[in-house]
């Protein structure tokens, strides 16, 4: 598409957000956008005062009191509304559209550097001039917990949390409201009917929103862990729209949920003793319309797919500071939970952190599964940096090393020589990161500024800030000491 049929389109988008206005007597426009932790933000305009310069002026805004963005001497930024991404709110009362955009700084107009949405385009960008492939296939599992109350206090002088769940394993002896059974045993999460599984509803109307937001779900269950864990899967896109969607997603669980007096998270770990939620993300490359990844090599991938896992493997060390960003990241990637922990590939084996399904012998279907991610992730960054660790591989004809079908986590001591770990937390993630970063420059997605910023926030405003404070459990190990 020509730079002059590209104008027509986004006309005629802008158009199109016009008349949706009108036809649905909309009040409020919202436009939304993510800083660099990954979380949305938004402010909002009534809709007489949206106007058609807005999408090619942009609107002002403090960039200074974003996190991860500007200093305070230079705090004027502009959202740029993607009209293609206007959505009605189910949420808001009063009729509100929303819109995501990308961020300009006003002194030269050009795209700001640290949007996470920039970097996303940057990559397929990339990737195109690469000519390995012109489409990248995302599709993240986000998993996340159900809760009925959350409860925590951090100050000089205690620190303590509280979860509950009626159907949290801990409340089989519950008086304090009629106990009507059914709870879920710790790992015994996975697919009981109702009603062991008291979330299925709840599930079902998250489903209902995502549809009615343009999501297309394909799947939703409960997941391993007790307490409500769930799983709703969306069909797979490119990486920008299945970033965009994801937090669409994510916004969608967390409000459905208030709605009905209930709670979400997609923190990896906030029960000890139990499994931790994931977000296992699928990839496939795709050229004139063709997928990549299928061949006669290993699991009927092809050499280009044994590549990408190669590229994978050899990062991971510090593409996790992207994908698993936090330290509570690193209390899921431990053994015994089906987390994983191991940096090898298989087929089916899902102790290894990639995984080849074999669900389908279509080649459509050919992908691979990336288990390390979780939610916590700025899907932006995340999958950015995963094309990248994948192309370089691709790039460089990297060797993954033998495959591992067996369980790993039963291998003897001898058998477990040699099978490289993931990263035991964040700062670990981070020295990785701050070591192996070459890749991630490349057609520059990533600036040494943006991988520095990231580095130093993550370390000053959570590393630090967590190993700095007493754990209630040092009380339990130490005070008599």
């Amino acid at each position: 598409m020509n730079n002059i049929e590209e104008q027509k389109e986004k006309l005629k988008r802008v158009q199109d957000v016009f008349k949706l206005i009108k036809e649905k007597e909309i009040k409020m426009i919202d436009f939304r956008f993510t800083d660099m932790p990954g979380q949305w933000q938004h402010f909002s305009i009534p809709a007489d005062k949206l106007e058609e310069s807005c999408f090619y002026e942009g609107l002002g805004f403090d960039g200074s009191s974003i996190r991860g963005w500007k200093s305070i001497d230079e705090s004027d930024m502009l959202v740029m509304p993607d009209a293609t991404t206007a959505k009605i709110d189910p949420f808001i009362k009063h009729k509100s559209l929303y819109i995501i955009c990308d961020i300009v700084d006003p002194m030269t107009m050009k795209p700001y550097e640290r949007d996470p949405r920039l970097i996303a385009r940057k990559a397929v960008e990339y990737m195109k001039s690469t000519g390995v492939a012109d489409v990248a296939h995302f599709g993240p599992e986000a998993e996340f917990f159900i809760l009925d109350h959350v409860a925590y206090n951090i100050n000089e002088y205690s620190s303590w949390y509280r979860i509950d769940s009626r159907e949290g394993f801990w409340n089989t002896g519950s008086e304090a409201e009629a106990n009507l059974g059914h709870k879920i045993k710790v790992k015994e999460g996975y697919f009981p009917v109702p009603p062991s599984d008291s979330t299925n509803d709840l599930r079902n109307l998250m489903v209902e929103n995502l549809i009615n937001l343009g999501i297309d779900v394909e799947v939703q269950h409960h997941e391993v862990a007790t307490a409500g864990q769930s799983e709703i899967d969306f069909r797979f896109g490119p990486l920008l729209e299945t970033a965009d969607n994801l937090q669409t997603f994510k916004y969608v669980v967390k409000n459905t949920a208030r709605e009905a007096g209930k709670t979400a998270t997609f923190m990896p770990k906030p029960i000890f003793g139990d499994n931790g939620s994931g977000m296992h993300t699928h990839v496939s490359l795709w050229k004139d319309g063709k997928p990549l990844f299928a061949g006669d090599q290993y699991a009927g991938l092809s050499e280009m797919a044994v590549h990408f896992i190669g590229g994978l493997l050899k990062h991971a060390p510090s593409l996790l500071a992207f994908t698993n960003p936090t330290t509570n990241s690193y209390k899921r990637l431990v053994p015994g939970y089906e987390a994983p922990v191991n940096l090898v590939y298989s087929m089916r084996n899902r102790s290894a952190c990639i995984r080849i399904p074999t669900y389908s012998n279509s080649p459509k279907a050919k992908r691979i599964e990336f288990r390390c991610p979780d939610g916590t992730a700025n899907p932006y960054l995340a999958f950015a940096a995963i094309l990248l660790a994948g192309l370089d591989g691709v790039e460089n004809k990297i060797d993954p090393g033998p495959h591992v079908d067996k369980d790993i986590y039963h291998l003897s001591e001898a058998e477990k020589k040699g099978i490289r770990q993931a990263p035991g937390s964040l700062e670990i993630s981070l020295e990785n990161l701050q070591r192996d970063h070459d890749f991630l420059l490349k057609g520059g997605v990533f600036s040494e500024d943006i991988i520095q910023t990231w580095i130093d926030y993550k370390m000053e405003k959570e590393v630090k800030e967590v190993q700095l404070r007493p754990h209630p459990y040092e009380f339990h190990l130490y005070y008599e000491v």
